[in-house]
């Protein structure tokens, strides 16, 4: 292991003790409050504010426009997945449902088969529900909704169903960053881990990469609002994720000025105990080739990922995924 960026994590395992945990969406479900979020949201549908996009069609009608996702979610898969960071997989996986399509068009996109294309199957709240239960089932440690930012109201409708039917798994948020504040606000006391990626800095670059420039105001807000609700990542005696926020970053060629105002943004506006996620799989591909986008068509260097770890342990942030620093 490099010694500049070695992150000490042995402090991780206790930093949260491992109560009784009853979710929160529980105790919101026993008041009403979840319904009357789930009816707010669901009706927002008829003039679609759920993403940055403001769409503003009837999705209830079916319509369609950026995200392509109309009455109904779409689900490309779900299962329990051991591909995700240590503290969420553990030792049976994270239940990971997939959400088809996305409300951004980042030109690398490694998932571009179901987040560009029409994958996967149309889902009704019963059928989000048993998926739910079933993840539970199969022994998972938390339910991971993966891209859920067109889908809030979708899964807010499906949440009281599978409550209803036995859930009690903590919820993992696992987002892009590209959400609007109030479908965030919608799910506080809901969500136990938020996970959102932080791409780019700049309008410019995510204008070009990512296809909208608000990307950077618009995941600065969210990220600040995740932290808000629930703070910096506890982990339980056993090392699992129980509350809090996990950013992740992917480092992109050429690009390590962007991480280093990422890193410094985290360390200093959000807390400097934010558990990072610098990710280094990196590879061209979806619309990246020689012809287009050249100058990100290549991995990222060794020196290039380096450089990133120096620059968040020079902001003072010093807590990492340990993958990510061996």
């Amino acid at each position: 292991m490099c010694p500049l960026i070695f992150a000490i994590m042995q402090t991780q395992h206790s930093d949260a003790k491992n109560p009784l945990h009853e979710p929160g969406y529980i105790r919101l479900y026993r008041s009403g409050e979840l319904e009357r979020r789930m009816k707010r949201a669901v009706k927002s549908l008829e003039e679609c504010q759920v993403c940055p996009w403001q769409c503003g069609i009837n999705r209830l009608a079916d319509k369609t426009k950026v995200c392509r996702t109309g009455r109904y979610a779409r689900v490309a898969s779900y299962f329990a997945h051991f591909g995700e960071e240590d503290c969420l997989r553990g030792w049976r996986g994270s239940g990971t449902i997939f959400f088809s399509w996305c409300n951004l068009r980042c030109v690398f996109c490694q998932n571009h088969d179901i987040s560009q294309a029409e994958a996967g199957t149309e889902s009704t709240p019963l059928m989000l529900a048993a998926m739910m239960i079933e993840l539970q089932e199969q022994g998972c440690h938390n339910i991971n909704w993966v891209t859920p930012e067109h889908v809030v109201p979708q899964i807010l409708e499906a949440l009281p169903i599978a409550i209803e039917r036995g859930l009690r798994l903590p919820i993992v948020y696992n987002t892009s960053g590209f959400d609007s504040l109030e479908s965030i606000q919608l799910m506080d006391g809901i969500v136990d881990i938020y996970m959102p990626d932080f791409k780019y800095w700049s309008s410019e670059k995510s204008k070009r990469y990512l296809k909208h420039a608000e990307y950077p105001a618009v995941t600065r807000a969210v990220i600040r609002e995740m932290h808000r609700q629930v703070g910096d990542l506890q982990f339980d005696e056993q090392g699992l994720a129980t509350k809090g926020l996990l950013v992740r970053h992917l480092v992109m060629p050429g690009e390590t000025d962007e991480s280093e105002e990422i890193m410094n943004f985290l360390a200093n506006e959000i807390s400097p105990d934010t558990y990072v996620n610098i990710m280094d799989q990196y590879y061209p591909t979806a619309k990246v080739t020689p012809e287009n986008y050249q100058e990100i068509n290549r991995p990222i260097s060794s020196e290039e990922l380096l450089q990133v770890f120096r620059s968040a342990l020079a902001s003072g942030l010093h807590r990492f995924d340990t993958r990510a620093a061996s």
